[in-house]
């Protein structure tokens, strides 16, 4: 921004001729400069720098897309009956044993998805309140941007996805409000649970979410990686559509089975 700076000096005037028999009084006009002012160095912290956040956001979703396959995996197991479910489930108990204690690898794989769920959130609330401090005043007309519906939707779903990963750990993985209690076996809480009809509805909503959010993910992921150019755009977004729609059938045909009778 350029400050026009005044400089205060006497005016010293003389007589100048003009015509013939006439003579004029004038006064030089004062000077004025010009002087840049100085601008303020944006602040940058370790973790302001928008690229980093995005990186962090497609590195914790990384993670968290890998966790969530080999989850929807070991739910696949309730086709083969409770004996194998629940063998399934005191499986990953007693991952890395006898070398580690029971549990040990189970506790390390919750502490990384716990930090990768934190971060990616960090992450995402952050970028958004930055977006929102670059422009604190809202535009008067909003230009429609084409968009797809899994990226208008990334936020509220985000927070919902929030919402039920409380609740699938209560229901499920600790039995707190599971129908069955906290003290049935790990099939006969699922049985339990999505025999439930608005269980089985909230179930069925987050998973529809959480495909749309995969499908936003993944690409941006990509692109924030630097894998997306003009030529592989379009391969990219039908691996996004494909993982995105393989997690969530495989994730919903469980609850829908049990719900409808197919696995009792």
């Amino acid at each position: 921004m350029l400050v026009r700076v005044p400089l205060h000096e006497l005016c010293h005037g003389g007589f100048t001729w003009v015509s013939r028999g006439q003579w004029a009084y004038r006064c030089p006009v004062a000077t004025v400069t010009t002087q840049q002012a100085p601008r303020k160095t944006p602040k940058t912290g370790k973790f302001s720098n928008s690229v980093i956040k995005k990186a962090v956001m497609a590195v914790s979703g990384i993670i968290m897309i890998l966790y969530l396959i080999a989850h929807m995996i070991g739910n696949l197991h309730a086709f083969q009956g409770a004996d194998d479910f629940n063998e399934y489930s005191h499986w990953i108990r007693r991952i890395g044993e006898p070398a580690v204690p029971e549990e040990t690898v189970l506790w390390i794989i919750r502490l990384v998805l716990v930090v990768s769920v934190v971060a990616h959130f960090w992450a995402a609330i952050s970028l958004w309140r930055q977006a929102r401090r670059a422009r604190p005043v809202p535009y008067v007309t909003k230009k429609r941007v084409q968009q797809s519906f899994a990226s208008r939707t990334v936020r509220w779903g985000g927070l919902i996805l929030a919402l039920f990963i409380i609740w699938h750990i209560l229901d499920l993985t600790l039995g707190a409000v599971n129908p069955a209690g906290s003290d049935a076996t790990p099939y006969d809480r699922l049985i339990a649970s999505f025999q439930n009809i608005p269980i089985t509805a909230f179930y069925v909503v987050s998973m529809i979410l959480l495909g749309l959010h995969l499908r936003h993910g993944i690409f941006a992921a990509t692109q924030t990686l630097g894998q997306t150019n003009k030529r592989r755009e379009r391969p990219v977004n039908v691996i996004a559509y494909v993982v995105s729609g393989v997690i969530t059938v495989g994730f919903l045909l469980t609850p829908l089975s049990i719900a409808f009778g197919l696995i009792d």
